[in-house]
């Protein structure tokens, strides 16, 4: 089964449930703005209706002011004032005849609006009373409906915001079925695969290990020692394999290993393929250096360190593994690392070289024993002529 959804999610699944959650807290966020932006309008729109009704009221009171003071303007020539407001009337040609507030740029484009914090209302006479065309009308706005906006606006916010997230939830889990099933057919079949891969390859290395050398022909020796080390690397692909798939199911024992008496059989192990290479290992390995660690999960560490140092060296190249007190360190003399790879190259299915070695997941396997027993992975390379890889504990 694959692991589980909080805590054990791969990290290029984690990459795209975070983008696609990045992405989709983006439409909703731009989503609550323009609902946000519509609702304020709207309310905005009722309470300059209301407004209007309202100063539509005073004005045509404030009109026919003017009209009485045009038939008595010779007798009284007081302009018409009214506590209520302040009000302004201008000609044909928008030039203000008269004032009684300070603000003299008035939008006649609009029949009402509001403006730092004032209500400005403009009504077109019929009549021109005094030779007005424009009577404009300024009240104080009452902006306790902005409050009552923005409060319900907050409420309503967060509610639909949380909604959105809930339908993102059932939105993302339909998303990655589809993925998630293809992910567990293709877990199911590498375990199938290698479950059938482990029989008939312990069958061949174990009747290789039977076979008596020393009386058969030394070509036939020489083909042998083929069929041992293409068995051995796919033995070593099958565990690696393994440990991919199962690794966060297997219960670690850990124990006091002794390192060098672990390099040593692990050398041994390997010494076919290096000899295949006609790579030279030298070795300064130190005596007494034991580390708490499970003897499976650090002799897979050590075994892909020596399997890339074999892998990508070059042939007649050479190996030296130094174990000092608090690390293991692996040179090799081969192709080396490509500087804009190197920070890369311990992510899953990443290769220094393309048309040579295995699948790009040695390291990554590397990296999560590390991980596991916070064990630190310092590699360094020069391209095309050297790698090393330490392991410090």
């Amino acid at each position: 089964m694959l692991k589980s959804w909080d805590t054990n999610l791969l990290s290029s699944e984690k990459k795209t449930l975070f983008s696609f959650f990045l992405l989709y807290l983006f439409f909703v966020l731009i989503l609550l703005f323009i609902l946000g932006y519509l609702y304020y309008n709207f309310q905005k729109d009722l309470v300059l209706q209301k407004y209007r009704i309202e100063l539509n009221r005073l004005a045509n009171e404030q009109v026919f002011r003017l009209k009485r003071l045009h038939r008595n303007f010779d007798k009284q020539r007081v302009y018409p004032r009214d506590k209520r407001f302040e009000s302004a009337i201008y000609d044909s040609s928008f030039k203000k005849i008269f004032s009684t507030f300070k603000n003299s740029k008035i939008d006649f484009n609009r029949v009402i609006y509001i403006k730092n914090k004032k209500v400005y209302y403009i009504k077109e006479l019929e009549s021109y009373y005094l030779g007005t065309k424009y009577l404009v009308l300024q009240v104080d706005e009452d902006d306790s409906w902005v409050d009552r906006a923005l409060k319900n606006m907050l409420l309503s916010g967060v509610v639909i915001f949380f909604i959105m997230m809930v339908f993102g939830y059932f939105l993302l889990w339909l998303m990655l079925k589809p993925m998630r099933d293809a992910i567990e057919l293709l877990d199911r079949f590498i375990k199938d695969t290698t479950h059938e891969l482990n029989t008939p390859i312990n069958a061949i290395m174990s009747n290789i290990e039977m076979l008596e050398r020393a009386n058969l022909d030394e070509k036939v020796v020489k083909k042998i020692k083929r069929i041992d080390i293409a068995a051995r690397t796919v033995s070593n692909l099958y565990q690696d394999l393994t440990y991919l798939t199962l690794g966060h199911k297997i219960v670690s024992y850990d124990e006091m290993v002794d390192l060098k008496k672990l390099l040593c059989e692990r050398l041994e192990y390997f010494s076919l393929f290096s000899k295949s290479k006609k790579i030279k290992i030298k070795t300064e390995l130190k005596e007494g250096v034991f580390l708490k660690i499970d003897i499976k999960k650090v002799t897979k560490l050590i075994d892909n360190l020596l399997s890339n140092a074999i892998k990508y060296n070059r042939v007649s190249g050479n190996i030296k593994v130094t174990l000092a007190n608090n690390f293991i360190e692996i040179a090799d003399s081969g192709m080396g690392i490509p500087q804009e790879k190197l920070k890369f190259i311990t992510k899953r299915y990443t290769r220094a070289n393309e048309s040579v070695g295995g699948f790009g997941i040695g390291l990554n396997i590397v990296m999560m024993i590390a991980n596991e027993y916070d064990l630190k992975v310092e590699i360094t390379s020069k391209e095309g002529e050297w790698t090393k890889v330490k392991v410090f504990w």
